[in-house]
This record gives C-alpha cells, structure tokens and sequence, in this order.
C-alpha cells in the first residue's frame, strides 16, 4: 500500500499506543523539518491524511459532526492498521543511491 511520510509516521506514532490518540500531537511531525508550512496549512494537511487513512480502512475517527463537515479529534488504528504499521516498522529503507548510472 502507497503512503505518504506523514502517513507513515501517524501509523508508527499510534501503533504502540493502545486506545484514542490525540490528534494535536500529530504535528510534531513538522517540528523535524527545516521549512515547515504554515500552521493552518498543516492542520488541513494532516485532515487530509486522516481521511485517507480512515477511507483505507487503516483507522478509526472520533470526533463531532457538523451539518457540512466532521471535525476528527482522536483516531485509533483497526486490525488492519496495526499490520500495517507492523509492516512499516520491520522494512528497510532504501537508499537513492543510483545505481542504474553507476554501471554505465
């Protein structure tokens, strides 16, 4: 399954935690970086891909609903999720070394 970094760090940043994870510590993920966007442009960021994963199946979204849209405060991983996030933990990561160009 294709996901993005983000992704990939909210699955590893909830998998050792059983029960609700709180939505507001997820952006320490842009603590790490050099640039990093805007404050209201990384809560809609991280909304979108909390959707995503909740649309996958990956995790479950708790929060309020308006008339025009959810609000999600806390999410939690599924079953699915967890084999995911398993998967994450135990895959090498590879280096962009390029090969291809050396052997030529």
């Amino acid at each position: 399954m294709k996901l993005s970094r983000l992704q990939k760090y909210i699955l590893l940043s909830i998998h050792g935690i059983k029960g609700k994870y709180q939505r507001s510590q997820l952006f320490r993920f842009y603590d790490k970086q050099k640039k990093p966007p805007k404050k209201i442009d990384q809560q809609g960021i991280i909304t979108r891909s909390l959707e995503r994963l909740i649309d996958k199946g990956l995790m479950i979204g708790y929060g309020r609903r308006t008339p025009e849209k959810w609000f999600i405060d806390e999410v939690k991983l599924t079953s699915q999720g967890r084999a995911e996030a398993k998967k994450l933990h135990g895959r090498q990561q590879s280096l962009p070394l390029g090969l291809k160009n050396i052997r030529k």
